[in-house]
């Protein structure tokens, strides 16, 4: 008699694994809490130490106290800074600036860190409920919550975490709630412009037509009642011109070892940030220019080929994208990589993700980023050959992480059909419960 085998059927999770994982769930969730308290005490520590041992350059809360203030100061009185070299921001960052003044019984530079560490739990918060679906993780909470502090207390001295914050929740909400998304990218746009990018991965159909109609509209009804209430609300668009190429940026680093070898090259204060000036500059400025058009265009390739979608998708592409218009831009601030962090942290949200490769690469680029600034700054501005090395590293690591990011998009959405996982219980599926519906894709995007 010949004895059939059959394939063993998918053992189910019974009360006890489910116990067991319910248990493992609240230690990693207390883990982020304690962990989260922690660094950001040592962050405020840092922070009341800044301009002493061991940060050496200093000044980091400056730009709070003085330069953010003093525009504070100028909204109050209901106009935007005009003629202001130094003011290059969307009408948006007008409220976002004002707000740390109005809450009660602090200071404007305690008000300025409380809606910082405010901002940065949201984050933490937004990315713990995501990795808590179905074939989601919580790696994307660790990373922010673990990553942040290598920028030291950086975070807590500029509005870029409150930027982050927008964008992360825009993200989180293009599968299930799309013309949330467009409103609070649409939010995130008209104070730094670079969350716009988050809507760039909505899957086409009616999720695009919901994202980007809610977007333009609450911009434009942002827009006007900001216009309404503020006297030169596009005074900003008179600065942008005028940039040069700083010394962090990709550029920057070429001239730094052009310097190196003896080319007659300055760094002066110039728009807020210390800039190179000398005769090769205008032509690495225009190379940069260059390849933020290219960069544009490749992601528009990208749309148009892109034809497989996942929850995953639309994170994957936000971090692709912001970090093609990172390391092609003429700056490259050491806050740029508060936005990297937290899109690198969504996309690790998502099992399907096809990032985690340059999220590692943004994690390291942020602890390198450290040395370049605070650490060794002054290495950096007087170009020695630890600064400019340190400042090679980083770059670097950002490079690879937009190369390995590329790949995977592409490899993910247009290449290949992205495989199909088996879960815990034999089911086999697409990771993340709320993948984009049949229903929802169509020839339009």
């Amino acid at each position: 008699m010949t004895t059939t085998l059959l394939p063993p059927r998918p053992e189910l999770p019974g009360p006890g694994r489910r116990s067991t994982a319910a248990a493992r769930t609240r230690l990693v969730l207390s883990a982020l809490a304690v962990c989260w308290a922690v660094t950001r005490a040592v962050m405020l520590v840092l922070l009341a130490r800044d301009g002493r041992f061991p940060l050496g350059v200093g000044g980091i809360a400056r730009e709070v106290h003085e330069l953010y203030f003093h525009w504070s100061q100028v909204l109050a009185q209901g106009a935007f800074p005009l003629d202001d070299p130094l003011w290059q921001y969307p009408p948006a960052a007008g409220p976002v600036l004002l707000a740390p003044g109005l809450l009660p019984g602090l200071s404007y530079f305690q008000g300025f860190v409380a809606l910082a560490l405010f901002a940065d739990a949201v984050v933490a918060c937004a990315l713990v409920r995501a990795g808590r679906r179905p074939g989601c993780g919580l790696a994307g909470a660790a990373l922010w919550v673990g990553g942040l502090p290598l920028l030291l207390h950086v975070p807590l001295a500029r509005y870029d975490v409150y930027v982050t914050a927008l964008a992360v929740l825009a993200l989180l909400c293009v599968a299930r709630r799309p013309r949330a998304a467009g409103v609070l990218a649409a939010l995130g746009a008209l104070v730094k412009v670079w969350p716009a990018l988050t809507l760039l991965g909505t899957p086409r159909g009616r999720g695009t037509r919901a994202a980007w109609g809610a977007a333009l509209v609450a911009a434009a009804a942002l827009l006007l009642a900001l216009a309404v209430l503020f006297a030169h609300p596009f005074a900003f668009l008179r600065q942008q011109g005028g940039r040069g190429v700083q010394i962090e940026s990709l550029g920057g680093t070429a001239l730094a070892f052009a310097r190196l070898a003896g080319q007659p090259l300055r760094v002066e204060y110039r728009f807020g940030a210390m800039e190179f000036t000398g005769p090769q500059v205008a032509a690495v400025a225009q190379v940069s220019l260059a390849a933020t058009v290219l960069a544009c265009a490749a992601l528009l390739l990208w749309r148009v080929r892109a034809r497989h979608w996942t929850e995953a998708t639309p994170f994957d592409a936000a971090l692709c994208a912001v970090l093609l218009f990172t390391v092609t831009s003429r700056v490259i601030s050491p806050q740029y990589l508060i936005w990297l962090l937290g899109l690198a942290a969504v996309c690790l949200t998502s099992r399907a993700t096809s990032q985690r490769p340059a999220a590692a690469l943004v994690t390291a680029a942020a602890a390198v980023s450290t040395l370049v600034y605070p650490l060794l700054y002054e290495d950096v501005m007087t170009g020695t050959w630890t600064g400019v090395l340190a400042l090679l590293v980083r770059n670097v690591l950002l490079v690879t992480a937009v190369l390995l990011s590329w790949r995977g998009l592409w490899r993910s959405t247009v290449s290949v059909e992205p495989p199909l996982r088996t879960d815990r219980t034999g089911r086999t599926g697409r990771t993340c419960d709320s993948l984009i519906k049949p229903h929802q894709s169509d020839n339009s995007s």
